[in-house]
């Protein structure tokens, strides 16, 4: 299952808060037990009534089955960290969560 996520950071963050942020976020997907993780930017790319550039950061981590996604909600010291230290600087998080259709 993917587990996507988008993050508006607040205006006024300082650079070190911003480090700060984008440090945390890439150590998730350092996590073990994933099959794949990814942090982006918006894409330069064409403007298009389909398309949002408006958030700052995306992380989307691929987990193997929902089980490891949900240790990761519950009881995974990384995510835990990441939220403690990092949940004052965004204004606004959207999270997709997929499952396989075949």
């Amino acid at each position: 299952m993917l587990h996507n996520v988008y993050f508006w950071l607040k205006s006024d963050l300082t650079p070190d808060q911003r480090n700060t942020f984008e440090s945390e976020l890439i150590k998730l997907k350092e996590i073990p037990y994933l099959v794949h993780g990814f942090i982006g930017k918006p894409a330069k790319t064409e403007e298009r009534p389909v398309t949002d550039h408006s958030f700052n950061y995306s992380l989307t981590l691929h987990f193997k089955n929902m089980e490891d996604h949900d240790h990761y909600q519950k009881d995974c010291e990384h995510h835990l960290r990441f939220i403690n230290t990092c949940k004052t600087f965004w204004d606004r998080v959207v999270v997709y969560d997929s499952s396989p259709v075949h």
